[in-house]
């Protein structure tokens, strides 16, 4: 479970960008606040902050011609099984949108995806 820098969307191969889509989805529905180490600092940030990431990692999908349900693209959205929000206030876009995704997380990332064999 890890949001990639945000830096490193574009570039990422398909299965990891198809798997990045699937830990927004459930980071947006129930796995909302669950502990994990490696998102944590997700949940001290507005919702809306995953909202804008998973934005991003979408439109990346589109580009590629994948088609992710449109219903994600709507903020409030939940997926199937977790209610929608009743109301989620927007929050302003920021570059990057979580400060965590930093030069040092940049690394930590790559790091990782050369522990899978993939050098961006």
């Amino acid at each position: 479970m890890r949001l990639w820098h945000e830096e490193l969307i574009s570039k990422l191969p398909r299965q990891q960008l198809l798997g990045q889509h699937r830990e927004c989805c459930a980071l947006r529905g129930g796995g909302w606040g669950k502990k994990h180490r490696t998102v944590d600092y997700a949940f001290n940030h507005s919702p809306y902050k995953l909202v804008q990431y998973h934005e991003k990692v979408m439109l990346e999908m589109q580009r590629r011609h994948f088609k992710p349900d449109i219903n994600w693209f709507d903020p409030l959205y939940r997926g199937t099984h977790t209610p929608p929000y009743v109301d989620l206030p927007a929050v302003p876009l920021t570059h990057p949108i979580y400060p965590e995704h930093d030069a040092a997380y940049y690394q930590e990332c790559l790091d990782n995806l050369a522990t899978k064999h993939i050098y961006l």
